[in-house]
């Protein structure tokens, strides 16, 4: 994911520097050229060798360190000049001073100055010094100039205070890296609009109906648009993942929920990508009490709930892609492009339960795409994969 890419990991003098070993490791498994650079205030907390064997390059800790590759190279003009990304954490409160003046006075700060690529800053300090005027001067200082501020997360801190100030977990700071440089962004300037998800449907004020969508495929998707740079729109049902990078999340209940959300955001996109697994059907009436058990069977009216894809099919613009999901247990192909037709999409993403390694609770999928220009049969990907090769169909369909 990350093969190719230089990234430069700057760790300063805070408690939660142990903490990068774990995004070194990730970097170096995902493909990255990883080199640390450390403060004296960071060797203080750990020392350079684990992020030495876990990079297997060397780790630079002073402006003077010896030179390290063939010819004549000065480290802290060329690590900074040749890296596609930058990531400073934790950040001190010194360290954001620092760069938001101009001091250059460590190999961290000197690394820094030369660069021309996307820098993350990730502030990790007490709650307190957080908040300070100054700090947040600085932090504004950096946002201006074009420097991405991570936010940090809350709860218990070092020093025994709660509050916010943490550095986020090395999943996070990770995931910040893949959108910052991963991908090339040839979505930038289009707006997708994403459904995910199920729906649940309420009978009483305990029970519900629903469905197994896990909400992993269309999480992929969106995730997957906003690294390639398009701005996205999530809409949600009620699912246990965490909101993509750069994804602004609308989160909803029933279907009905679920098409107002929709119907109020489309019209804006360029593209709306439905996967979610909308109740086709929710009851009559929804009890206002829970329903007691009694004797013999129980009947619940159903009624149908809006077809949400159908109405975008009905109302899309000159240039809008209207994407649809089909999960199909038989027939496959025909029930699906008879979705096509019927809802007026420009095409659909059909997989079936049936199929091994596709489905709604695992994290690989198999995916026909179906266009009126023909049909495109991927093998088994990982949904992130899959959300980028139906990504690559819908960008030609942009155009």
């Amino acid at each position: 994911m990350l093969t190719g890419k230089k990234i430069i990991l700057g760790v300063s003098g805070g408690i939660a520097a142990y903490k990068m070993t774990d995004v070194a490791s990730s970097l170096f498994k995902l493909g990255a050229d990883c080199h640390v650079v450390m403060t004296k205030h960071a060797e203080k907390f750990i020392t350079p060798e684990p992020f030495r064997i876990l990079t297997k390059n060397p780790v630079y800790t002073d402006v003077f360190d010896d030179f390290h590759e063939e010819g004549y190279d000065v480290p802290h003009i060329s690590l900074g000049r040749t890296a596609d990304l930058i990531l400073i954490a934790p950040a001190t409160a010194n360290v954001i001073g620092k760069l938001a003046h101009g001091i250059a006075d460590d190999m961290l700060t000197t690394v820094v100055l030369p660069a021309r690529c996307p820098i993350l800053i990730a502030p990790a300090m007490n709650t307190y010094m957080l908040e300070n005027p100054v700090v947040q001067e600085n932090l504004e200082i950096l946002r201006r100039r074009g420097y991405h501020i991570i936010e940090p997360a809350s709860g218990m801190l070092a020093c025994g205070d709660e509050g916010k100030g943490k550095l986020p977990d090395p999943e996070v700071l990770v995931e910040e890296v893949l959108y910052a440089c991963e991908k090339e962004k040839d979505l930038a300037g289009k707006r997708f609009l994403v459904s995910a998800g199920p729906t649940q449907e309420a009978m009483d004020p305990v029970r519900y109906i629903t469905n197994h969508s896990s909400g992993k495929m269309g999480f992929s998707v969106a995730r997957m648009a906003a690294r390639r740079g398009a701005e996205v729109v999530l809409v949600a049902g009620p699912v246990q993942l965490k909101t993509p990078v750069g994804v602004k999340r609308i989160d909803v209940v029933s279907a009905a929920d679920m098409a107002e959300a929709v119907l109020r955001e489309w019209k804006t996109a360029d593209c709306v990508v439905m996967s979610a697994a909308v109740a086709d059907y929710t009851p009559l009436e929804a009890a206002d009490q829970k329903i007691k058990k009694k004797e013999g069977d129980l009947s619940i009216p159903l009624k149908r709930t809006t077809d949400i894809l159908a109405s975008l099919g009905k109302e899309k613009r000159e240039g809008q892609v209207i994407c649809g999901f089909s999960m199909e247990t038989e027939n496959l192909i025909s029930n699906s492009l008879a979705k096509l037709e019927k809802k007026n999409a420009d095409m659909i993403c059909a997989n079936s339960l049936r199929t091994e390694g596709a489905g709604y609770q695992v994290d690989t999928n198999i995916v026909t795409i179906l266009t009126r220009e023909g049909n495109t049969e991927l093998p088994l990907l990982s949904k992130d994969e899959t959300a980028d090769r139906i990504l690559d169909v819908i960008k030609e369909k942009l155009r």
